[in-house]
């Protein structure tokens, strides 16, 4: 069995130095390869056997929308007065509600602060779009490799849900935020291991139940702190999407997975921690304290001593989507609960017993309440 060393690369999940450490050296790359030895399934049986599946599919059929027509693109947006509106580190720190006297942004005023959170919006968004694209590129991958009839017709629509996805978030930094950044290298690393694993049922596990499923919870949360419109709207969509998706990596692998033994299920376990660490690892923002002029160890390691990240309400609500869908697939318990005690670890796993995406994403289908009230 794989140690915690041999799946991260280091002894503590919670090291600050080894995850700061981490960084992209070619910033300024404009293609990036990823090599997989990847067999490409066709199927001859073409009957209809799951049903479920068959239900997503023509859900999503009847849920498409239209980025350029469904969105209000001429809506102004006013950054600093969005940020400003929320309840970010800059407006605490200014509010006195942070003591930061002792950190190396102590002599920070409104208007560094108001940067900084202006800073951090576009990152933000620009991780989103560097993910979606993972997505993007994930599903097409689940077209040519599962080998039910039932999943391809499903995720043939979900390339083109993760298209506009790309589109949108892509259109709204250059338009209304004037660029992006480049993509974390936590958030790259785990791309790069979903995308370079032949096996299909892992591309399912990485992006559809991880990836996936942190950004529906991500998205969710921006969407009640956000009051910018196109922005609401535009995340609001996105989220009817993103449900269904998850909701296709768990009906597809809850069947698969009631198939593999005891070892097989430990390796799909070991990648569901690895990607959970990873896309905590990613938020910590270091690439903003960069451009701020800011060595980031200092100042994060202050931040995370005042609120550790296993008591911080926003880490924590990440995975609620994650946790819930991985107990439904079995993985929380096998093998002695090896995953459950990792998600004790990082203190998420609080969130086991609430409704997993296979059940909820109907009610969460916002482009059909718009249609059905217009």
């Amino acid at each position: 069995m794989s140690t915690t060393t041999d799946i991260l690369g280091r002894d503590d999940p919670n090291d600050l130095e080894a995850i700061l450490a981490v960084t992209n050296t070619d910033v300024d790359e404009v293609l990036h390869e990823v090599s997989a030895g990847v067999d490409t399934l066709f199927t001859w049986d073409y009957e209809r056997s799951r049903p479920a599946l068959g239900k997503l599919y023509e859900k999503a059929k009847t849920s498409q929308w239209n980025a350029s027509t469904d969105l209000d693109w001429s809506i102004e947006v006013d950054l600093e007065k969005e940020v400003a509106n929320r309840p970010t580190l800059g407006t605490m720190a200014q509010m006195g509600l942070i003591d930061l006297s002792k950190t190396p942004v102590a002599s920070w005023g409104k208007d560094e602060w108001t940067r900084f959170d202006m800073e951090s919006a576009v990152w933000s968004l620009s991780q989103f779009l560097h993910g979606e694209q993972g997505a993007l590129l994930c599903t097409a991958r689940i077209i040519e490799t599962v080998p039910w009839i039932d999943a391809k017709y499903y995720a043939a629509t979900q390339v083109v849900d993760e298209a506009r996805h790309v589109e949108v978030f892509g259109r709204y930094l250059q338009e209304k935020m004037s660029g992006h950044y480049p993509i974390n290298a936590h958030l790259r690393m785990l791309l790069d291991d979903i995308m370079a694993d032949s096996r299909w049922d892992i591309t399912y596990l990485g992006m559809q139940i991880m990836v996936e499923g942190l950004a529906l919870a991500a998205f969710g949360f921006m969407h009640m702190m956000t009051q910018e419109p196109l922005l609401k709207k535009l995340l609001r969509y996105v989220m009817s999407d993103e449900a269904r998706h998850v909701a296709f990596g768990v009906l597809s692998l809850k069947e698969f997975y009631a198939g593999l033994t005891e070892a097989e299920i430990r390796e799909r376990q070991e990648f569901a921690f690895e990607a959970a660490v990873r896309m905590r690892d990613r938020f910590l923002q270091q690439e903003v304290w960069e451009r701020m002029g800011v060595e980031p160890l200092e100042v994060i390691r202050f931040l995370r001593d005042m609120a550790p990240q296993q008591e911080d309400p926003f880490q924590q609500m990440l995975f609620s989507k994650i946790v819930p869908n991985c107990k439904k697939l079995g993985l929380l318990d096998a093998g002695g609960g090896w995953l459950r005690e990792r998600f004790t670890e990082i203190g998420v796993i609080q969130f086991e017993d609430w409704v997993d995406t296979g059940e909820e994403y109907e009610s969460l289908d916002e482009v059909a309440k718009d249609r059905a009230s217009a």
